[in-house]
């Protein structure tokens, strides 16, 4: 085979490009006593692969057996559980319940207005108890420069 040839497969072989018939053409090139003096250096590369191929492993391979996690029968439990749990609570109230239409409308439009002004009455105490707060936290804060400021 042409010198040049075995140069550019070898090229191409380091690229890994090329094709099995041709790194077969490489591994007869090598494994023959005419190799060129630029490619000996290349030479024990082809002759290991040659080798290697025919090693056999003498260590006999046991596959342990399969033990199932405890975990695994966990989350199998917990995972049936929350489903006869979701099914318990869909089938208990759509069943044992009427659906019922009372939203908490009035008839009476001034029972719904003092119902109203009852229900501001006591969102305006909780947020007059926040603005108390509030007050407190700025009495703290001027407070608080005075100190750092004299310092």
């Amino acid at each position: 085979m042409e010198l040049s040839k075995i140069e550019e497969i070898l090229e191409r072989y380091f690229e890994g490009t090329t094709s099995i018939a041709e790194e077969q053409q490489l591994n007869d090139y090598f494994s023959s006593s005419t190799v060129a003096s630029h490619l000996k250096q290349y030479q024990s590369l082809f002759v290991y692969f040659s080798e290697a191929k025919n090693e056999k492993s003498e260590r006999a391979f046991v596959k342990p057996p399969q033990k199932r996690n405890q975990m695994t029968w966990i989350s199998i439990a917990a995972s049936v559980v929350v489903v006869l749990g979701i099914g318990f609570y869909t089938f208990n109230t759509n069943s044992s319940k009427p659906q019922s239409q009372d939203l908490g409308t009035f008839e009476d439009p001034e029972a719904a207005f003092k119902e109203t002004q009852k229900a501001l009455a006591l969102l305006s105490t909780h947020v007059n108890k926040g603005i108390d707060t509030f007050q407190y936290i700025e009495a703290y804060e001027t407070t608080r420069d005075n100190i750092f400021l004299i310092q």
